[in-house]
């Protein structure tokens, strides 16, 4: 391993903060992180760390040692990148990262078409609901709800994003219909719920254009859209649900929009997040893909929702 990689290395360790977390991101033991540090301490002739049996922290030297490597990874990543665009046919590895059913749902079947269409690209996709770093750990591409809160980050919009609020017949026949947005209070909810997000409340707009938050009452929590569907149609709980939740529409003989006079403001948006905005020729291709699969001006998971556009006088945002 040459200086540079161990630069790289101590940075990672830096972001990571430990050892043992950096050695997990990079599939080694952590007595190899260990030691490619002290070599690189060796080779530069300066103590980087301060280290306990338990912790670290960086000397003053560790520190500006730390912010060139950062541009050295930079660096070096848009050496590879400006390599990458010169080839005719994209090649390489893909990494994306996306929630559990935007992956499955959305993604899955743009990336079967884009490896048939282009055979020397080999994707790897990280799903589930934890925001990863996506510099740190190495992604091209993510795809996540909601505008990231990381400014260093570039953002596309991908689509749009309608709120619905849903249950099936039996439900509102045992429950009773609600009439106004205080019912919902009475009546058990589904409701998604993660490590860093739960909904305890719908946005609206009352009749004076003001915003209001109505509190509801989940029996049933989980970050799963499958099991989210599957109580509501055990006609036990009602939900409230982004329209992408809908990847094979809404089938009105089993679930009935409830409240569609109220104006319910969309949800956040779906995007796209990249690191650079000068992106490799395989991630922009893939990106062109996925944007024209899911549809920017009607996004895909609306074309099976009956009605959809007279629902909830939705706010565009």
């Amino acid at each position: 391993m040459d200086t540079t990689s161990r630069l790289i290395m101590l940075l990672e360790v830096v972001e990571q903060g430990s050892f043992s977390k950096a050695a997990e991101l990079r599939n080694i033991d952590r007595s190899v992180i260990s030691k490619q540090i002290g070599k690189l301490e060796e080779e530069l002739g300066v103590r980087l760390l301060n280290r306990t049996t338990r912790s670290f922290s960086l000397t003053a030297a560790g520190a500006e040692m730390v912010k060139k490597a950062a541009d050295l990874r930079l660096l070096l990543q848009d050496t590879v990148q400006l390599a990458e665009n010169y080839h005719q046919e994209p090649r390489g590895l893909l990494r994306i990262t996306a929630s559990s059913y935007i992956g499955q749902h959305y993604l899955m079947p743009v990336i079967n078409d884009f490896q048939k269409r282009f055979p020397q690209v080999s994707v790897e996709i990280r799903m589930d609901d934890r925001v990863v770093d996506m510099i740190s750990e190495g992604y091209d591409l993510a795809f996540r709800v909601g505008e990231p809160r990381d400014s260093s980050l570039v953002a596309r919009k991908i689509a749009r994003n309608k709120m619905l609020i849903l249950a099936t017949q039996r439900f509102i026949d045992t429950y009773g219909e609600p009439k106004t947005m205080a019912d919902l209070a009475d009546l058990p909810a589904a409701s998604y719920s993660s490590s860093h997000l739960r909904f305890e409340s719908i946005s609206y707009i009352d009749e004076n254009g003001k915003p209001q938050e109505q509190p509801i009452t989940p029996v049933f929590r989980s970050n799963d859209a499958e099991a989210l569907m599957s109580k509501v149609l055990s006609h036990t709980a009602f939900f409230t649900a982004p329209a992408f939740f809908f990847a094979d529409g809404v089938d009105t003989d089993q679930l009935v929009p409830m409240l569609t006079h109220v104006n319910l403001p969309d949800y956040s948006a779906v995007y796209a997040v990249y690191p650079h905005r000068d992106l490799p020729v395989r991630t922009r291709l893939f990106l062109d893909a996925a944007r024209h699969y899911i549809g920017e001006h009607k996004p895909r998971w609306e074309l099976n929702i009956p009605g959809i556009d007279q629902l909830y006088q939705a706010i565009n945002k």
